[in-house]
């Protein structure tokens, strides 16, 4: 079964400079980064969603386009030069996008998910999964983030009745 690895919003308006900063963003991110490593070795292809607000969808406070926020952090780039990135405007990634199209050129049926935020497009992505092409779904816990702890846990909570799975990066 071939897996790829799905990075979400690994923008800089979540970081501490940001426009919307999130609680654990640098062990999050050094967990992703570690997480990109295991996935190169294992040749997993790699693909990243970054969100840029739409204006006709009203007033957005962050990810606003062509802002320094709406970025992918360095770090991410750098570590995953070459993968593509799908923009989306809703927390669901394969709403209005062409995700599916991307995971279907690369044969994949195994989505391994991280990203931010874990309550919103973490887990509206992979529960998604069934209104798209019907992938096997692993969340990697210590590999997102949310506002604090307590929604964070509350988010991966939601998913347990979507038969997903919920592993560390260290067990891919």
């Amino acid at each position: 079964m071939k897996k790829a690895l799905l990075i979400i919003d690994l923008q800089n308006d979540y970081f501490p400079e940001g426009k919307f900063p999130l609680w654990n963003t640098d062990i999050t991110l050094n967990n992703i980064l570690e997480t990109i490593k295991i996935c190169k070795e294992k040749n997993y292809p790699i693909i990243h969603i970054q969100h840029i607000a739409d204006p006709s969808l009203g007033l957005a406070p962050f990810f606003i386009k062509d802002s320094e926020g709406v970025q992918i952090v360095p770090e991410i780039l750098e570590a995953a030069p070459n993968a593509p990135i799908v923009t989306k405007a809703y927390a669901d990634g394969f709403a209005n996008t062409n995700l599916n199209e991307v995971l279907e050129n690369l044969d994949v049926e195994e989505l391994l998910v991280c990203g931010m935020m874990t309550q919103n497009c973490v887990t509206h992505t992979s529960i998604s999964n069934k209104k798209s092409k019907n992938y096997k779904i692993s969340i990697l816990t210590d590999a997102c983030t949310s506002v604090s702890e307590p929604i964070h846990l509350i988010g991966l909570a939601a998913t347990l009745t979507q038969d997903i799975s919920l592993i560390s990066y260290k067990n891919i």
